[in-house]
């Protein structure tokens, strides 16, 4: 079992609440990790396996991640041990949330994560009364729909564009991990930008193409069958993992966490990878990748147009007026484009990786927060 004092640095995290319902058997945890820059805002995730260190774990992401952007929220996260596919599945989270009573929504706002859709977010502001519970409500409610819209994949596949710009390989093959909220949309945009798609992978198994997918027909699989889209292509099947290891300039990994490891990453053949999903490369196949002159753009860039997406919500959360969805898509183009060479060029000139470089301005940003509000010793 993990200690929560383990869990515990110069950073945070400030308050872990653990919940739990007999009835429903409902378990979860929130966790705030710094709100030095803001209020605690992060998305939700249910999962059977969850656990408080994986939720400690993204919280800190999430810290990072607001920093990154240069927004003025505090990092945190919240997890639900549950299946998302239960029938019980609203009566566990309105448990879930009535616990929360007393962190929501003054300390914390509920967010978007694996497992939890925009109708979900909805449910959260029912159970409180409020709508500034949650974002990412539905567009019918007056919310910015980000997973539906796609923001955070599209926010990925322009930071593909702009590293590979710089390394000449526009256009080039990539290979997407994951065909899920992130996944798809990336696919979709990276389509659109003219890159060829040469494997994709879900829950259900992995494809892949060396002449590329079509990415249209996925999408519209997608939408009639989910993850079992794969089943469609029997002559494409490859081992589930391998879409990670196959011939493309790009690969993009945008499932799960701790899915390439020091074992894993010389494996890697891609030119360039973008951290999709939060976590997925461990410290020491950064060092490895490196060594190798792969480019990485850490997930606290790559997939940070979720939380400029949720800024706008949280501006929305009491407005009568509705974000303009253009202007959205705009901002997230123009911010991580920014980061992306911004970390880029700043791995480059320390010679460091990109995620100490990204990290190193974020925690700049962090630390002066806390400093200005005497959270630290200035001397």
């Amino acid at each position: 079992m993990t200690n929560v004092f383990d869990l515990m640095d110069e950073w945070g995290p400030e308050k872990i609440v653990a919940v739990s319902d007999t009835r429903t058997g409902m378990k979860g945890v929130l966790v705030i990790d710094n709100t030095s820059r803001g209020i605690g805002k992060g998305g939700t995730r249910m999962q059977p396996t969850v656990s408080v260190e994986e939720i400690a774990r993204l919280a800190r992401v999430m810290t990072w991640k607001w920093a990154g952007v240069d927004l003025f929220y505090g990092g945190a996260k919240a997890g639900i041990q549950a299946d998302p596919n239960s029938p019980y599945k609203e009566e566990i989270l309105r448990s879930f949330v009535r616990k929360l009573s007393n962190e929501v929504p003054e300390e914390y706002v509920f967010g978007l994560d694996m497992g939890l859709t925009e109708n979900d977010a909805a449910t959260i502001n029912d159970e409180l009364g409020s709508r500034g519970a949650a974002v990412g409500t539905p567009y019918e409610l007056g919310g910015v729909p980000y997973d539906q819209l796609g923001i955070t994949g599209y926010g990925v596949a322009e930071v593909v564009d702009e590293a590979a710009t710089r390394q000449n390989l526009q256009g080039t093959r990539v290979a997407i991990q994951g065909f899920g909220a992130v996944g798809h949309a990336t696919a979709a945009r990276l389509h659109e930008l003219g890159y060829q798609v040469v494997a994709i992978s879900t829950a259900a198994g992995a494809i892949a193409d060396p002449d590329g997918l079509d990415v249209p027909v996925l999408l519209e699989r997608k939408a009639q069958v989910g993850d079992r889209l794969v089943e469609d292509f029997p002559q494409l099947r490859i081992a589930s993992g391998a879409e990670l290891y196959v011939e493309a300039e790009i690969v993009v990994p945008a499932a799960l966490q701790d899915v390439i490891n020091a074992t894993d990453a010389p494996a890697i053949r891609a030119q360039l990878l973008v951290e999709g999903a939060n976590l997925p490369t461990s410290p020491q196949a950064q060092e490895i990748l490196a060594e190798r002159g792969v480019t990485v753009v850490p997930d606290f860039v790559a997939n940070a147009g979720g939380v400029v997406s949720a800024a706008f919500a949280m501006d929305a959360r009491f407005s009568p007026f509705r974000a303009e969805t253009d202007s959205i898509f705009t901002t997230v183009s123009q911010k991580l484009r920014a980061n992306t060479i911004q970390v880029l060029e700043e791995a480059r000139s320390r010679s460091v990786t990109t995620h100490q470089a990204a990290r190193g301005l974020a925690q700049e940003r962090v630390r002066k927060a806390m400093q200005l509000r005497g959270k630290v010793l200035t001397h």
